[in-house]
């Protein structure tokens, strides 16, 4: 479904990924773990466009993104849901406006099949009822959940997680775990996170990002058992984040 090939990106002198390589199975969840500031959150950017990179090619379902017009993108959008880590609703809009709002840019949908949509996401998500409410009256749960709700609107293949429970109680946490394992079926999905509860919950695979490399590929157990100092400090919350 996806294939990064010698990515690389730079930001002036600053090396962020250097030659990474790695193809992402159709219907496989994988997490992107490593201490703050080493490119998690940008690979996610380079995937959906929002960032190009310095070198190398990515492909989504066999198509080169990086030769794409405008046009092309916004089909590849369309089969991309993005959970920003901080939800990012519009704090002007209803509920009901967040979600329908990439469907009136984007879809040739009449208001019935777009109010349809919403609902049937919002139920998706367990929170029927509330359309008229306005984020600042949400819970940071009940944030992510509209913006899981939003991502979804388009029944994408592939679903891209930003520190999805980074901020949230354990048991809001827990909950919006749940919620990543029951969509799991059918969509591929990356998580990027540092909480490990969330790893060991809801990936196949995990690979953590270290000096602009991928240190190390492979399931959620074996990454625990992994004899790389770094990955083992990682896990024994002994790497600081910087």
């Amino acid at each position: 479904m996806i294939k990064l090939k010698n990515l690389t990106k730079y930001f002036g002198q600053l090396k962020v990924l250097e030659g990474v390589s790695y193809d992402i199975p159709d219907g496989r969840s994988l997490a992107i773990i490593g201490p703050s500031g080493c490119g998690k959150s940008t690979l996610l950017k380079l995937i959906t466009g929002l960032e190009e990179p310095t070198g190398g090619t990515i492909f989504i379902n066999g198509t080169d993104i990086l030769t794409l017009n405008e046009d092309g993108w916004t089909n590849i959008r369309k089969k991309v849901g993005l959970i920003f880590q901080s939800s990012a609703l519009f704090d002007s809009m209803s509920v009901f406006e967040n979600i329908a709002f990439p469907l009136r840019e984007h879809a040739d949908y009449g208001e019935s099949k777009i109010s349809e949509v919403v609902k049937e996401k919002l139920r998706l998500v367990e929170l029927e009822g509330i359309e008229s409410m306005m984020p600042a009256q949400l819970s940071g749960g009940m944030q992510k959940r509209v913006c899981i709700a939003r991502a979804l609107a388009f029944e994408p293949e592939i679903i891209l997680y930003d520190e999805p429970t980074t901020g949230l109680d354990p048991i809001t946490s827990v909950a919006i775990e749940n919620l990543m394992i029951k969509l799991k079926a059918g969509v591929t999905s990356i998580v990027v996170t540092h909480v490990l509860q969330t790893v060991y919950r809801v990936a196949d695979d995990v690979v953590m990002v270290h000096d602009g490399k991928f240190i190390q590929v492979g399931s959620p157990e074996e990454t625990k058992r992994s004899n790389n100092p770094v990955v083992k400090s990682f896990i024994t919350g002994g790497l600081k984040n910087g």
